[in-house]
């Protein structure tokens, strides 16, 4: 029986408590020797009679840690008698920093402790809670190297800090009202609000109609209840767009129908914003008029105790900065772009050195990946390159592939202007530097005028380095799956082989080799980008009918517009061709008079799944054509056969509306399904993958798997990632590791 021994725990093992929880276990078991972090490994020498019991416990490692190695040698060192935790040193660096996560049960008692000297801080953490990516500014994770080192410990916090038997044993953030970072609340001319206490005071103003500018642990958010709602929105210009909120968690139940999982989620260390089914599809319009509503529970000690004294059960509350734009951090800067859009502010000096948004989910899944849950380390063996990948344009983030784990940061935003550009190579700088990593290769996009792709090239020009270009739908089906499949990209947009838009693609092979083997019918997008913001552009683009012209002209359209419209795809002048099942959706949404104008990403067709909520689909004939050896489905025939249900039907009759969206979302993912189960039968392949923001879509994700398994097929779904483009960096780095494979 072992006695004595060097033990080596590789992984996640910064921020989690690993030390504190080694030295406990040690003194629990009677054992000798030292404790010591080594960047992303810790480095255990012990000596004792329960020594393999000990290192089992070790094995195990605390809740929030992640081990990918524990390694046993023996030692000729000298173990002192005693146990000690030993300041760190450096050492490998392939785990990561865990995100933040919510505040634990323990630390909402000791804020609520009438008796306690936690009470009532706003930043009360231990070490299994709190802050972690967000303060963070170099590894080993030591408060030295966060932006907790502003705030030196008091001698009461400096003693639970060193007292074994104490849950903030060597917790970095440990702080409080004596020596912690502080709340202030001020208006929007920065004169600070006098009054003893600033959540309280903010909780009044709240209660009373006034919209506030809020400082997280990520960054900015905007607060109001809801009452204020449609104020908020005419402030900001987003009149259609829903809004998060963060809700009392006993009356999330008089609000929403949900699932258990759907609970668990909302209660997990994540407390991610998760998309729930109104109980009264029609209610809370103000916040959302969608049929769904994003919910969060509170997640913070400041959250807590501003519920503890607000007397509304539900805040709006939504990220101050524009969408796809980055997270507002600084005070000064929010002082600056918000000072017309709140009436007060309630801020903290702490630092906030990586921002970081709300993580959202839906059904199990991930739509954005932020708070909680990255920066995200996955175990996966893509050769001995260190590779960078970029990711799109659109809901992207970055990804460092190094020594056997991909890490993909935190939502960084739509690549689309200069701010979030400086925002993703931020990003991009800071988690190298965290990983120690050397890039050898960096993948990005195949759009060749995308910022994300030009920055790619900048850093691959000053270093020297192999530059791999990735369809985006390629990239789809990386993240989802490495095996043989059939894959099935469903999406908004995304640039083709061809130099068209791409986004209802059907491949077969395994990555790299993804062969495109059937699609969505190729259609005309009038004035391209117009097109997106204006679906009924897309509708005539797809059914160039006199009689959508007629429709057109009773909602708006001036002779001169629809004269101008029709030249413009008989001479296919100013159009873009395109794939994208996004698109054919936004169509389909014009068709019923669901959405006229896109003011938000994705609006259309969201409108179009809530319009389709308790209506009945029918099987509607599918036309299947083939063009240069690809099988197409028709998405014209699709649109026909709903244009000529809606001609049936009487006027007014709202019911019809939703049997017709209900029944084009249904018929839409019928076809899709069926022409990659076609491409199944001739390839011999039963895994079927997929990916794409379209099947965020409860009725469209669930047809497609529905279909799939009733032919014997397995449908794949990588729930890690976003099914839209927040995975598209990871597939682009496991794209690329496998291309480097092959040689």
């Amino acid at each position: 029986m072992q006695k004595t021994g060097k033990i080596t725990v590789r992984g996640i093992v910064q921020g989690v408590g690993f030390r504190p929880f080694v030295y406990a276990q040690a003194c629990d078991r009677g054992i000798a020797g030292t404790v010591k972090n080594l960047g992303s490994e810790v480095e255990i020498f012990a000596r004792g009679e329960q020594f393999e019991t000990f290192l089992a416990a070790v094995s195990r490692g605390p809740p929030l840690s992640r081990i990918d190695s524990v390694n046993v040698t023996s030692t000729v060192q000298e173990i002192p008698d005693g146990f000690f935790i030993l300041p760190s040193g450096t050492g490998s660096m392939t785990g990561m920093i865990p995100p933040d996560i919510a505040i634990c049960d323990d630390c909402i008692g000791d804020i609520f402790d009438k008796r306690g000297r936690y009470r009532d801080y706003w930043a009360t953490s231990c070490v299994n809670c709190g802050p972690r990516y967000s303060i963070i500014n170099e590894i080993p994770y030591d408060r030295e190297r966060t932006s907790m080192a502003e705030f030196p410990p008091c001698p009461a916090c400096a003693q639970e800090y060193g007292d074994p038997g104490c849950r903030r044993h060597h917790a970095q953030t440990i702080a409080c009202n004596t020596c912690g970072p502080e709340l202030v609340l001020s208006d929007t001319r920065g004169n600070k609000v006098e009054g003893q206490d600033p959540i309280r005071e903010a909780a009044g103003l709240l209660d009373a109609g006034r919209i506030f500018a809020i400082r997280g642990v990520g960054g900015f958010h905007l607060a109001c209840i809801e009452e204020s709602a449609d104020e908020l929105k005419h402030r900001l210009g987003r009149i259609e767009q829903p809004f998060a909120i963060m809700v009392r968690p006993d009356h999330i139940d008089r609000l929403a129908t949900i699932s258990q999982q759907e609970r668990q989620t909302l209660e997990s260390p994540v407390h991610p914003i998760v998309v729930l089914k109104k109980r009264d599809p029609t209610a809370h319009a103000a916040i959302s008029n969608l049929h769904t509503i994003g919910c969060m529970l509170p997640y913070t000690g400041l959250h807590h105790i501003l519920f503890h004294h607000l007397k509304h059960p539900l805040l709006v509350m939504t990220s101050a900065n524009m969408p796809g734009y980055p997270m507002i951090t600084d005070i000064d800067q929010a002082m600056s772009k918000l000072n017309r859009d709140v009436d007060f502010f309630l801020t903290h000096n702490r630092t906030i050195v990586n921002r970081c948004d709300d993580s959202v989910m839906r059904d199990g899944y991930i739509i954005r990946l932020s708070r909680g849950i990255a920066p995200k380390r996955t175990a996966i063996d893509l050769g001995k390159h260190c590779i960078l990948g970029v990711g799109p344009e659109l809901n992207a983030n970055a990804t460092i592939y190094k020594n056997g784990f991909a890490i993909t940061s935190p939502h960084v935003g739509n690549v689309r202007n200069p701010a979030t550009l400086e925002y993703l190579q931020e990003t991009v700088r800071n988690q190298q530097r965290l990983l120690g990593a050397k890039f050898n290769v960096i993948a990005h996009d195949l759009h060749p005028q995308f910022l994300s792709t030009r920055f790619a090239r900048e850093i691959a020009s000053d270093h020297g380095l192999e530059l791999i270009p990735v369809q985006h739908h390629r990239a789809h089906i990386a993240a989802a799956t490495t095996g043989p499949c059939i894959g099935i990209a469903i999406d908004g947009v995304g640039y083709g082989d061809d130099g068209t838009v791409w986004g209802g693609e059907i491949f077969s092979g395994q990555v790299p080799d993804l062969k495109r083997v059937a699609h969505l019918e190729p259609v005309t997008m009038p004035g391209g980008d117009l097109a997106t913001r204006f679906p009924e552009r897309m509708l005539y683009g797809i059914f160039p009918d006199k009689k959508i012209l007629s429709l057109l002209s009773t909602s708006g359209w001036t002779g001169v517009e629809l004269g101008v419209l029709e030249k413009q795809v008989a001479r296919h002048f100013n159009v873009t061709s395109t794939t994208s099942t996004g698109r054919v959706l936004d169509a389909a949404a014009a068709l019923l008079g669901i959405c006229r104008e896109r003011t938000y990403d994705g609006e259309p067709a969201m409108k179009l799944e809530s319009a389709a909520v308790g209506g009945h689909p029918e099987v509607w004939d599918l036309t299947f054509t083939t063009h240069q050896g690809c099988e197409v489905l028709s998405s014209r025939s699709l649109i026909h056969t709903a244009f000529e249900r809606m001609r049936a039907a009487q006027d007014g009759d709202m019911r019809v509306i939703h049997d017709i969206a209900a029944s084009f979302q249904y018929n839409l993912a019928r076809g899709i399904a069926h022409l990659a189960i076609h491409a199944a039968e001739r390839e011999g392949i039963k895994k079927i993958a997929l990916s794409g923001g379209v099947a965020y879509n409860h009725a469209i994700r669930e047809t497609i798997r529905r279909e799939i398994a009733e032919h014997n097929g397995e449908c794949v779904i990588n729930a890690q990632y976003p099914l839209g483009d927040g995975c598209v960096s990871f597939g682009q780095c496991v794209y690329a590791g496998k291309l480097l494979e092959q040689g």
